[in-house]
């Protein structure tokens, strides 16, 4: 391995985790919503319960451990440091795969499928479909470093991620994403064809809707979740891609703020029937939460929205064989007709039975089968 790549290990202060619950003692909350459902945004009731168990039931360092025991990295690419987790296969033909997460999502998404991506054998599975697993976090994002610079797009961390996969010595790999992660992997399908063998995303962010005549029933389910985000879901997406700097300030000073602002996203992106506990425990939700609030990312990580949307960018054209999961409770469901004009070799098409946004963390067994089906057929 380069020297230029230096072992990393997850510490967080107790000076940290002595304030955090010092502030979420002192938190001053509003009033109750007036409604009986979450249109509102996140319940009184369910944020107080949640602030109050990360003050004085959660066991951040149980969960350091648990996020530890997996081999992680930070080397220094375009001035800035990138943080990642990397698991070596023992299967000798193992596939290099690198997992990009989105907002607000962290490498805590992806505890549950890396051993099974790693090691299939142990889990059921044939060791022909074992992939070397690298997890970075976005810049900005978690442990990765803050740009000190705008220009941090996602062409940007492609390109980024394209280096490192070169620096870790992989000749020819694989690329899977959501939410962000599905732009950052589109682009770097489209970036780096030669080395890049296919692409896996859940999610199409350049797939515009394209509606001649009556729509079928596939373009029927996304047009009906375009219409909810830009009516009801949208509003966080406006303010950070506008002012991510202004609502910094209260996301960084506030956990109970920060936990709230993220916790909402598990409800409404979730296949959680109505409640995000209904699918992952607190401890699941909190670690991802500490990613954010230990490492004061919150308006870092949304300066992300603030670098693409409403910039000139240019569509990207992918060739490698590309692979798409939908899942039904996605923000909006990908549609095959819209993403054949940049996506020239769809050669996978998954229509899932349950799960959301979140795929790995939610229904970590249909990403892992999905994933492993796809990738099958590039080896």
């Amino acid at each position: 391995m380069s020297a230029a790549v230096k072992p990393f290990r997850i510490a967080i202060s107790d000076d940290i985790l002595t304030d955090l619950r010092s502030r979420l003692a002192r938190t001053r909350w509003p009033e109750a919503e007036l409604v009986d459902d979450w249109s509102q945004g996140a319940p009184l009731q369910w944020i107080r319960e949640v602030c109050a168990y990360w003050a004085d039931d959660y066991d951040w360092r149980t969960r350091e451990a648990k996020l530890n025991r997996f081999e992680q990295f930070t080397t220094e690419i375009d001035d800035l440091d990138i943080h990642f987790i990397h698991v070596r296969s023992k299967e000798p033909s193992a596939l290099p795969l690198i997992i990009t997460h989105g907002w607000p999502g962290s490498i805590v998404e992806f505890q549950k499928v890396i051993a099974p991506l790693t090691d299939p054998a142990a889990h059921g599975g044939n060791p022909a479909d074992a992939f070397h697993v690298i997890c970075p976090s976005l810049p900005g994002f978690g442990f990765s470093a803050k740009p000190k610079t705008t220009g941090w797009g996602v062409d940007r961390i492609a390109a980024t991620w394209a280096k490192l996969m070169d620096r870790l010595g992989y000749a020819r790999y694989g690329a899977q994403g959501g939410d962000w992660g599905s732009a950052v992997t589109t682009s770097l399908g489209a970036q780096d064809p030669t080395h890049c063998a296919g692409i896996h995303i859940t999610l199409a962010f350049n797939a515009a809707p394209k509606v001649e005549g009556e729509p079928t029933a596939e373009e029927k389910r996304a047009l009906a979740g375009l219409k909810h985000y830009v009516d009801l879901d949208s509003g966080y997406s406006k303010q950070q891609s506008t002012r991510p700097q202004t609502l910094g300030y209260g996301l960084t000073d506030s956990p109970s703020g920060q936990a709230a602002w993220i916790l909402e996203k598990f409800w409404a992106w979730t296949d959680c029937n109505g409640h995000p506990e209904n699918i992952f425990g607190k401890d699941e939700l909190l670690d991802n939460v500490m990613l954010y609030w230990a490492t004061e990312t919150a308006t870092s990580s949304a300066r992300l929205y603030w670098e693409s949307f409403g910039k000139r960018r240019t569509t990207p054209k992918v060739t490698v064989p590309t692979g798409v999961a939908v899942f039904p409770k996605e923000i909006i469901t990908p549609v095959r007709r819209w993403m054949e004009p940049n996506f020239s070799s769809i050669t996978h098409w998954s229509e899932m039975e349950k799960g959301g946004h979140f795929a790995a963390f939610e229904q970590p067994e249909l990403f892992v089968r999905d994933v492993r089906t796809f990738f099958a057929t590039v080896r």
